[in-house]
């Protein structure tokens, strides 16, 4: 452990120049990642899973279910190691069916000397698709958790229902903190039709953040998900109130590191060529304190490795999609995934 730590303090020596003087800190890291129709291959009839079954016109057997788990545990197990062995201390998912294909992907010979946990809630999404946490005990440890329902507005791309938001409370090697995974209404319809949907689950978050920080200014609370929108789009700036600058922000206010990437045309999903930042993890201000003798943020990733991007064809230089239409395309997600690093002092 020594060893480690040492090694994280030189890293960061030479590449931030905030810290001059040198000191030993401990990472943990935070990441979130769409697992693009993770589904298993058994029907449930109370949802529309018709797609993803061997029957389907995609011929979803378990040899292509066990090859998509292989290939998302392998990126999962990557995720983080570059400052911390153990990778992630939690991780939002998203576009998973249930906890069955969850528990199968913690327990993948990628994963399995992390001992991950599951914490999910069924949603009422027709599709059946919904937000999952994982997280590793040996960081986190859950107190409380539940799901928060999403009402759409009627006319807003139709007033149906859509993925609840997992909220989960828990201490980060002592740190309490409240996390809030979701996977925001999609722009199906038009941006500008669908966006009272995604101002809708802004809302729910907000009133969360509200809540939790009328008990305590500064608490600490990490936002993720795949929100649909864009770092500069309304339902983060004006809904949730998130800002990509910590100049002026006030106590009790959200970071969003993310505007910078945006801005150089960075993203984490393709469409037509252009790139959009969906993925986002989002932070509130009590995280930005470097003289804290808690986690406090340095710095945000994506993880676009070489492996995860379509080399050929139509979706070249994208994300290595799962499919390609309803062909097998040997892929992982049509979505890159993100994370943020968390620093915390020792002795």
């Amino acid at each position: 452990m020594n060893r480690f730590i040492l090694t994280v303090a030189i890293a960061i020596l030479s590449f931030s120049p905030g810290y001059a003087q040198k000191e030993n800190f401990k990472p943990s890291v935070i990441g979130f990642y769409n697992l693009e129709n993770y589904y298993d291959t058994v029907n449930n009839p109370k949802v529309d899973d018709e797609e993803f079954l061997p029957n389907s016109e995609r011929h979803y057997n378990t040899r292509i279910f066990l090859d998509k788990v292989e290939r998302l545990s392998s990126v999962i197990a990557q995720m983080g190691t570059d400052l911390n062995p153990d990778g992630l201390s939690l991780l939002g998912v998203a576009e998973i069916e249930n906890d069955t294909v969850l528990n199968i992907l913690v327990k993948h010979k990628n994963l399995k000397g992390r001992n991950l946990k599951v914490i999910h809630y069924d949603s009422p999404d027709i599709r059946g698709i919904d937000v999952g946490l994982l997280y590793n005990p040996k960081y986190f440890t859950p107190l409380y958790s539940t799901n928060l329902y999403v009402q759409l507005p009627g006319g807003s791309k139709d007033s149906y229902k859509t993925r609840d938001i997992l909220y989960a409370k828990g201490m980060l090697d002592g740190d309490t903190v409240h996390i809030m995974v979701g996977h925001w209404p999609s722009r199906s319809g038009g941006e500008e039709r669908s966006a009272p949907a995604r101002a809708a689950a802004a809302g729910v978050v907000k009133r969360v953040v509200d809540s939790l920080m009328a008990i305590n200014i500064q608490s600490k609370i990490v936002i993720m998900g795949d929100l649909n929108d864009d770092p500069t789009s309304p339902s983060l700036t004006k809904v949730l109130g998130a800002k990509g600058t910590t100049d002026g922000l006030k106590d009790g206010g959200l970071y969003n590191p993310w505007f910078d990437f945006y801005k150089k045309g960075i993203g984490t999903i393709a469409y037509q060529d252009s790139w959009g930042l969906f993925d986002q993890v989002i932070l509130s201000k009590a995280w930005l304190d470097k003289a804290q003798t808690g986690y406090h943020f340095y710095r945000a990733n994506i993880f676009n490795r070489e492996f995860l991007v379509q080399k050929t064809g139509r979706y070249k230089s994208y994300p290595k999609r799962t499919w390609d239409g309803t062909t097998y395309n040997y892929g992982y997600s049509d979505h890159f995934p993100v994370y943020v690093t968390m620093l915390k002092r020792v002795n």
